[in-house]
């Protein structure tokens, strides 16, 4: 199958850590796309568009370019396709609810998602014997409207680190990277950043974990979209820049970590 449209993979396999932005893609299939009953405007806040950005930290990436309101990657396979507005922020996504040809469709492409992201995922296993993953997400904050205040603080934080399914021995890693958020210099101030706060990680992490115990360790990242105005899409490069620079300076202790990690 032709993964052009479903992600993009980019290894060199010289580092045991890779990068990936999972929700990134825009792309829906022309027959899926002629049931869409949201705007594409609409579809691309949902997104965590530009998150790719993010990926360009290292040689080892995954950059989602399917739609999530096709089918989610972070999703179960029996909750991947949207079915009804509890499935999507209690909005109808499609026009007509899908056909069995539809959700099939999708399914083969979000299995060849998985069964490619494997591939990469084992060479690492062989080569390192253990590898870190960063699944990097966005979230919105505003949904009340553009005009309306901003979801409040605390449970809303900036930056959430999400340890779905993770084995207890990781907690070092987990302590270190919260602690080298929370001494980031962002503009003067320290970034809000807390643990397990509304999105603890969804399947993607939890599968890598399950299929890979012994030797793999993924955090989920959720920014807050406060690198964009999640209504207008306009970005904003000084901020992405220095939240870049915050997930950057995690990398040291996660090396650190890694290479005294007894699985």
């Amino acid at each position: 199958m032709d993964l052009k449209n479903i992600a993009e993979f980019i290894f060199d396999y010289e580092t045991p850590i890779v990068f990936t932005a999972i929700h990134n893609g825009h792309y829906v299939s022309e027959n899926i796309n002629k049931n869409m009953n949201i705007d594409e405007e609409t579809r691309r806040r949902e997104e965590d568009s530009n998150t790719e950005f993010f990926t360009e930290l290292g040689a080892n990436s995954i950059v989602g370019k399917t739609s999530r309101c096709e089918f989610d990657i972070n999703r179960t396979p029996d909750k991947a396709v949207y079915m009804k507005p509890e499935d999507s922020w209690d909005m109808k996504i499609r026009k007509r609810k899908p056909t069995g040809f539809e959700v099939a469709q999708s399914m083969l492409r979000y299995d060849a998602f998985y069964a490619e992201t494997k591939k990469h995922f084992d060479v690492l296993k062989e080569k390192f014997g253990k590898f870190f993953v960063y699944d990097v997400h966005s979230y919105n904050h505003r949904r009340a409207g553009d005009t309306k205040p901003p979801a409040p603080l605390p449970y809303n934080p900036e930056i959430i680190i999400g340890t779905n399914n993770m084995p207890v021995n990781r907690a070092d890693i987990i302590h270190d990277i919260h602690k080298d958020f929370l001494k980031f210099d962002y503009l003067g101030r320290t970034l809000n950043t807390r643990i397990n706060i509304k999105f603890p990680g969804g399947n993607f992490s939890r599968w890598i974990h399950r299929t890979y115990p012994n030797s793999a360790c993924c955090v989920a990242l959720e920014f807050k979209k406060i690198f964009m105005d999640e209504w207008t899409g306009e970005m904003f490069p000084e901020i992405m820049e220095k939240l870049r620079d915050a997930m950057m300076g995690t990398i040291p202790n996660i090396k650190k970590n890694m290479d005294r990690l007894k699985f």
